[in-house]
């Protein structure tokens, strides 16, 4: 058979550009067959292929990072950007976004707090982005959206499925995660180490592979369908080619490895000990970046093969390179027991499998190849000196990369310590920061740092100027005049430390209290021919629970005040001040709640849970009046009143306990006080509520739509994308719980509250899928106002 025929993959072209490693890849939109590159050498180069012979010529450099960059990704393109975009992340911490026609960023996205190590596109501009500090964002155009919390280790991988709201992320923790509208769903585990790439197969399979040197296949239901072994280190990442199962891999085993049908059919050496990048193009052509900082493409096209003169060079480079047998890559080697020449005469009996002989003292290491039918050398195997460990950022300590982690016994007796260090650190600074993270003696600064020069020597960087931050810990940095140099401070949660209520911006106007719920008298549908108007959203007002019986409520009060204990049994007075406080805030009277009142109501709903509900349902109706709502959501009281009714959302409590907590919320939304504090305390009560979904209790399922509702109510008065972001994603995830009409009906309000005039929200809500979760809304007949909110917020989307 003709070399080439049969789908093997030979040398296409090699890309020389990049000063340093090349560390990510990926196929670009425009201009068409391209692709784009990363690298340590802090830029991103575009690639495009000349049309005259089989080569890429490099289109534009990009510069934006001060640090490597370590990902790049394609941002499909939009209305504004009809070629798309392309994203890169770094160890600078950022993400810069940049146009195809200019090599300055167009914007820098900041929030991460460590190296961004993966980036994801979906629909309607999202991006996700993986990092070193452990979490995942997603991004909307220029504004971090949400902030995907629960991995313990960095986070090496990230990738957005086609199903929309459906993010993966994998992490040095060696677990991956499946998160839907910014909740964790289901945990992967399986991979004995860190996660470093993930491709996707279809809506419901995907690939993994880490340093545990497999890959797995998954269905996104949990099971972990298939293991393929072939690599013998690290497996940096994997592509998968177009419109089939097949995929090809990278590694720390110098190789690429491509798989057909679950077998790996062929194994390509290169020269270079770290292949840690690889993208497949629409052609089938496969490209890698690599430690030695050159690009490689590789084809099965016998019209794109470079010739015979570029194969042969690429072979001698091949054949030269020192293979350290440290690494394992070739198993155990005795040199002693190797044979000679003549062994390889012997064909080989799959492709990839390698040979190792001795000639002359010296030993070879060759690799056999099924579509030439011959042994190709790979290399010189070296006997290493282990002097140095320099492998451009290649060992992990904690899940994070560095250059050198040196093991420091600081007497015999004790225990070593692990000291991670980069050749753009300040020895002196390392140091000192080692010793004082592991309590040692500062009397040892001057030899640990002697130490670490005379183990790093000449292997400094040209630049080491000040603004050249430490590129992997970034944050570790010790800053004279900060603490210790390790920031003890807890990052601010995205979601709390955002989204002020600002006084003035929210309408003063106090709903009437007693009025009539606003949700059953209205929506009365004239005739099919009367043209429907939206008098649905966005709604301006908070939505209340007022419906009360008194006489009922004091009644059960007074009965199990009865059995109550005696520490908390309240006097004839004591009952007597409770009705006057239910007959002000029910009854429109004239008369004011006194300070006396309230502190009885805070003693009764402080009883204990099995017999708490009557006070507050107290509580429900009468923090809807101005004075009770001001004393308790005021500066002063409002931690004690929130922690109080959390404490009642707790998915195992009593359900009459979960209802009265959700309305009372909902109720503190009437005025001022109770709106700020509830926008202040937010991203916590939300958390806590939607706990409450996983009843089937209808009408804590319609409080919980209500909750969110007024939530929507505040956050469409203040321009709060965060805020947006998080209801958005409460209204999905209870959307898909819900039965009652009612509940949907609230949820179909929110949600149309939150769109209504703007975009970024209307788009945030697509990539979320909220358009098929309520598409089968829109023919509900029965109540009609279901199905007309529907389709008018549908016609939003």
């Amino acid at each position: 058979a003709m070399a080439g025929e049969g789908g093997a993959y030979r040398l296409r072209c090699s890309l020389v550009g990049h000063g340093q490693d090349v560390r990510g890849l990926t196929r670009g939109l425009f201009p068409p067959g391209g692709f784009v590159s990363v690298s340590r050498d802090r830029t991103a180069r575009l690639w495009v292929p000349d049309g005259l012979n089989r080569g890429f010529t490099e289109m534009h450099c990009m510069s934006g990072h001060s640090n490597f960059v370590s990902c790049v990704c394609i941002i499909p393109p939009s209305d504004l950007y009809p070629r798309g975009l392309i994203a890169t992340g770094g160890n600078d911490h950022n993400i810069c976004i940049f146009t195809v026609d200019n090599p300055a960023p167009l914007y820098t996205l900041k929030g991460h707090k460590n190296t961004v190590c993966s980036l994801s596109s979906g629909k309607f501009g999202t991006l996700l982005s993986g990092s070193w500090d452990t979490t995942a964002k997603v991004w909307l155009n220029d504004r971090c959206m949400m902030t995907l919390q629960g991995h313990t280790a960095a986070i090496w991988a990230v990738k957005i499925l086609p199903e929309q709201g459906l993010m993966l992320t994998g992490s040095a923790d060696k677990t991956i995660k499946l998160w839907k509208a910014g909740r964790c769903e289901r945990t992967f585990t399986g991979h004995e180490d860190c996660v470093r790439g993930l491709a996707i197969l279809s809506e419901m399979e995907f690939l993994s592979c880490a340093n545990d040197a497999s890959v797995r296949r998954w269905q996104i239901s949990g099971e972990c369908l298939q293991v393929y072994y072939g690599h013998t280190n690290y497996i940096y990442s994997i592509s998968v080619f177009p419109h089939c199962k097949d995929f090809v891999t990278t590694g720390e085993d110098r190789s690429l490895r491509i798989w057909k049908q679950g077998e790996c059919a062929q194994t390509i050496r290169l020269p270079a000990q770290s292949v840690w990048c690889c993208c497949v193009l629409d052609n089938g052509d496969i490209v890698v970046g690599a430690s030695d900082g050159i690009i490689r493409v590789f084809t099965a096209s016998l019209e794109r093969t470079a010739s015979a003169e570029e194969i042969q060079a690429f072979e001698n480079e091949l054949s030269q390179a020192s293979i350290d047998p440290k690494t394992g890559d070739l198993g155990d080697i005795n040199a002693n027991d190797l044979p000679g020449r003549e062994h390889l005469k012997d064909p080989g009996t799959r492709d990839g499998q390698t040979r190792l002989i001795k000639d002359n003292g010296k030993v070879e290491a060759y690799q056999w190849s099924v579509s030439e039918g011959r042994w190709i050398k790979i290399g010189d195997v070296v006997g290493s000196s282990g002097a140095t460990q320099q492998t451009s950022g290649k060992v992990l300590f904690e899940g994070k990369e560095y250059d050198y982690v040196f093991t420091i016994d600081v007497n015999e007796s004790g225990p070593s310590y692990k000291l991670p260090y980069n050749i753009t650190d300040d020895p002196w600074l390392t140091a000192y920061n080692f010793l004082q993270k592991n309590d040692l003696n500062p009397m040892f600064l001057d030899q640990v740092a002697k130490f670490i020069m005379d183990n790093t020597k000449g292997q400094t960087l040209l630049s080491t100027s000040d603004q050249y931050s430490d590129p992997f810990t970034g944050a570790g940095r010790y800053v004279p005049g900060s603490s210790s140099g390790s920031s003890t401070i807890p990052a601010a949660d995205p979601f709390t430390g955002a989204g002020r209520y600002v006084p003035g911006s929210a309408s003063n106007a106090v709903a009437p209290v007693g009025g009539v719920d606003p949700y059953t008298g209205m929506g009365a549908y004239q005739s099919a021919a009367a043209k429907v108007e939206n008098i649905y959203f966005p709604k301006k007002d908070a939505v209340t629970f007022d419906q009360a019986n008194p006489t009922q409520i004091l009644g059960k009060l007074k009965e199990l005040n009865g059995s109550a204990s005696e520490e908390h049994k309240l006097t004839e007075d004591d009952l007597i001040i409770l009705e006057k406080l239910l007959s002000a805030t029910c009854n429109n009277s004239s008369e004011t709640p006194t300070a006396q009142q309230l502190q009885t109501l805070w003693r009764a709903v402080n009883w204990p849970e099995d017999i708490v509900f009557p006070a507050l349902d107290i509580l429900r109706l009468s923090v809807r009046h101005p004075t009770v709502n001001e004393n308790f959501c005021s500066e002063k009281d409002h931690v004690q009143f929130i922690i109080l009714l959390l404490k009642f959302l707790n998915p195992n409590g009593k359900q009459a306990n979960q209802l009265l907590a959700l309305r009372a919320l909902c109720n503190c939304f009437v005025n001022q006080a109770g709106q700020k504090l509830m926008m202040e305390q937010r991203g916590e009560i939300m958390t806590q509520a939607i706990e409450m979904k996983s009843g089937t209790n209808k009408n804590i399922h319609i409080a919980l739509a209500t909750l969110t509702l007024n939530y929507a109510v505040c956050l469409h008065k203040v321009n709060n994308i965060e805020g947006k972001a998080q209801c958005l994603s409460v209204i999905s995830t209870v959307m898909e719980v819900v039965q009652d009409l009612e509940a949907v009906f609230r949820l179909l309000v929110a949600l149309g509250t939150l769109i209504s005039d703007d975009t970024s929200a209307v788009q945030l809500a697509k990539s979320l899928g909220v358009d098929s979760q309520i598409k089968k809304y829109a023919s509900v007949s029965e109540p009609a106002k279901v199905k007309e909110c529907c389709r008018f917020v549908l016609n939003l989307l």
